[in-house]
């Protein structure tokens, strides 16, 4: 369960103005989130170091077709494209982890190395899966300042939901040297954590 936060934010006249017609979608650990007009969403933020770094993230992902467009960023808010679609943990358990999607993953994994993120991971519930199972990003975090060589979260994620060994084996037919490499990583820290 969240727990309750008072939340402030200095807004322009503009996004003051878009705000009051926002509709409340949810709070994180981290922020609350409306929708707003136009498919857009105000996330407000409980402390400016963490605005500073998904804003900062969003600015310089903006034009990738993994991360939702960023519109304005205030020192404890950002403004973005709504991201539309399921959970990527949800929509396999529902649909299941088709080839296309590994596929998918895969090259989600390659752009944020384009992108020249020193985290080459995100959690299963900030991939996004919408329409011919397109992928989108949501809350990214510390993807400049943490450093992980493989998609640690991804993989743990997908092996609570027992869907890790078919994604290796997807991987593995795209990239056998990889999903090796992944697979030994990941199965040295699961060791680790038991």
């Amino acid at each position: 369960m969240k727990r309750n936060f008072d939340y402030s934010a200095d807004f322009d006249e503009k996004t003051e103005k878009l705000f009051r017609e926002g509709k409340y979608l949810g709070q994180g650990n981290n922020g609350i989130v409306y929708q707003l007009p136009g498919n857009k969403v105000i996330k407000i933020f409980l402390t400016q170091k963490v605005c500073n770094d998904e804003g900062g993230i969003l600015h310089r992902t903006n034009g990738s077709k993994y991360f939702p467009r960023l519109y304005k960023r205030g020192k404890f808010y950002v403004v973005r494209d709504m991201v539309d679609g399921e959970r990527l943990d949800h929509y396999i358990k529902e649909h299941g982890l088709s080839k296309k999607l590994i596929k998918n993953i895969y090259k989600l994994l390659l752009e944020f190395k384009k992108l020249k993120f020193t985290k080459l991971d995100t959690r299963c519930k900030d991939i996004f899966v919408s329409e011919n199972e397109r992928l989108m990003i949501i809350d990214p975090k510390k993807a400049y300042s943490r450093k992980v060589d493989y998609p640690r979260h991804l993989m743990k994620g997908l092996n609570r939901i027992g869907f890790l060994e078919e994604f290796l084996d997807g991987i593995s037919d795209i990239d056998e040297k990889k999903a090796k490499q992944w697979s030994t990583k990941f199965e040295k820290y699961f060791n680790n954590q038991i």
